[in-house]
């Protein structure tokens, strides 16, 4: 969940950013250099957002595989069980 504050952070800083060029633009409107860093920040968003997205499906992935190992490795401790109790019947 540390990716989810991150991009909460970025967003609160974007936000701010907005809110500080609205008070700063009042007398003369907002510069190009304003627009042009609105943008940069826009645009660093948007990627984190993705590759927020992306770590959650890959996240989903691994841990799907590692339920499927999990139960793999119950089917032999079972297995396993069950061999040594059969051998234990056997004559000796």
């Amino acid at each position: 969940m540390k990716l989810g504050s991150s991009i909460k952070s970025i967003v609160a800083v974007a936000s701010f950013a907005i809110v500080t060029m609205g008070f700063v633009g009042c007398g003369g409107g907002v510069s190009e250099e304003q627009l042009a860093q609105l943008e940069a920040l826009k645009k660093e968003v948007t990627s984190l957002e993705k590759e927020a997205n992306s770590l959650k499906d890959e996240r989903s992935a691994i841990e799907k595989e590692l339920a499927e190992k999990n139960k793999k490795l119950e089917e032999c401790a079972k297995l396993k069980q069950e061999t040594k109790a059969n051998l234990e019947k056997l004559p000796k």
